[in-house]
């Protein structure tokens, strides 16, 4: 599933909507650019240090790091292109833009790290968060979602749910959205938290921090967009 199915207009010869082209570019401009930053995202590189240290192991937290948060980043550029054809709300449509543009970017800079360590995009076990240890693990049900919630992470939207935010329109909408993705950012800030501390590539524990600090930031706005519309988080 991704970002672009639920996304109105016409995107041109390539099918693809103009928002939706733009975030795969800046995407691939931040991969781009993560190659040129190679020595800085590896461990123990930096001054003094030499640059051809070994790049973190598959089961390292920055690996699973990097795997975990680009799937959860993806659900949240999808739902925010979804609200956005199903609402004429100026203040959730900038908010939904502005989630999809950052979390595409972040996404792309963590696939790209991925691919210059030489290390798969999915877990070795079919799992998530075990990284993260403090019985965090996450495994898969038969449907390939995580057993008893219909989730495959901890704040992640359900199947269900993401069905329902694609038939909601106007208010009912925007409500659902903000409830969604402040429940989406509670667990990617636990996941950030984590990798703050837990993680050996300086780059990435920068940009985990960061994000952690954003969505703090965002999920304030949202209970203000809630209480605004009658409604709380969930």
């Amino acid at each position: 599933m991704t970002a672009s199915t639920d996304t109105a207009g016409s995107g041109g010869a390539t099918g693809r909507p103009a928002p939706v082209r733009l975030l795969l570019v800046g995407a691939a401009v931040l991969i781009a650019l993560a190659l040129a930053l190679w020595v800085l995202a590896t461990p123990g590189s930096g001054a003094g240090k030499p640059s051809s240290a070994e790049p973190p192991a598959v089961g390292s937290a920055d690996a699973g790091f990097a795997r975990d948060m680009a799937v959860h980043h993806q659900q949240a550029v999808e739902m925010s292109f979804i609200v956005r054809d199903r609402t004429g709300d100026e203040e959730v449509r900038r908010l939904a833009y502005d989630s999809a543009d950052t979390q595409a970017n972040q996404r792309g800079m963590l696939l790209g790290w991925l691919d210059l360590w030489g290390l798969p995009k999915v877990s070795p076990d079919g799992g998530y968060m075990a990284w993260m240890g403090g019985g965090h693990e996450h495994d898969h049900g038969d449907d390939g979602r995580a057993a008893n919630s219909g989730a495959l992470m901890p704040g992640m939207a359900t199947g269900a749910e993401l069905d329902r935010l694609r038939k909601s329109q106007g208010k009912d909408a925007e409500v659902l959205y903000l409830q969604l993705m402040t429940a989406h950012h509670m667990g990617g800030i636990d996941m950030a938290s984590a990798c703050a501390q837990q993680c050996e590539v300086p780059v990435e524990r920068s940009l985990a921090q960061g994000m952690a600090d954003a969505q703090e930031s965002e999920m304030t706005l949202m209970a203000d967009l809630l209480r605004a519309r009658g409604s709380a988080p969930r």
